[in-house]
């Protein structure tokens, strides 16, 4: 992280992206940034250890992009694709993914989101959108938001499991 900088949303608003949805596009670019840094050179050996039974980075990594990709879905009034709900499926699955290849689709998902906020009208916002197959409804500033701060939630995590993670590799 560029410590020279402020947080994203010290640094004023987002070109192209409606007022109203500023603070959301905010907290995903200080996710993104956030995740970047942190998982810089992060082992691909320790993204599925779960320390102390929480979950693992590769988990965090894929969830985060998956949530944001569901619930920008539903934003828009559509339901999910047979692909988005394989890739719920398998976000706890182990595999051989690469942490940087982890990033990289979570980094696209952002960049789509951020796509998405540019062109969403703010006279939609308080319009009701149903969420999930029992389409519990929702309004899509209440979707959006929940993206921005589930990611923020997420981030979180997975920044104190990658901490913990290298502290016990140093120490051993």
């Amino acid at each position: 992280m560029n410590n020279s900088l402020p947080e994203v949303w010290l640094r004023g608003p987002i070109a192209g992206i409606p007022a109203l949805l500023q603070p959301t596009a905010h907290a995903l670019l200080q996710a993104r940034e956030e995740i970047n840094y942190f998982m810089n050179d992060f082992p691909n050996n320790m993204l599925w250890e779960k320390p102390a039974g929480v979950a693992s980075p590769g988990f965090h990594l894929r969830h985060l992009a998956g949530v944001l990709d569901r619930l920008f879905t539903y934003a828009k009034a559509e339901t999910l694709a047979e692909p988005q709900l394989q890739y719920l499926k398998q976000e706890e699955i182990p595999s051989d993914i690469s942490t940087k290849e982890l990033v990289e689709y979570f980094n696209k998902q952002v960049d789509k989101a951020i796509a998405q906020l540019s062109v969403t009208d703010e006279n939609t916002l308080t319009e009701i959108r149903g969420v999930g197959r029992k389409q519990i409804p929702s309004t899509v500033s209440g979707l959006l938001f929940h993206a921005a701060e589930h990611t923020q939630r997420h981030t979180g995590q997975l920044m104190v499991t990658v901490n913990i993670l290298k502290a016990q590799y140093a120490a051993n």
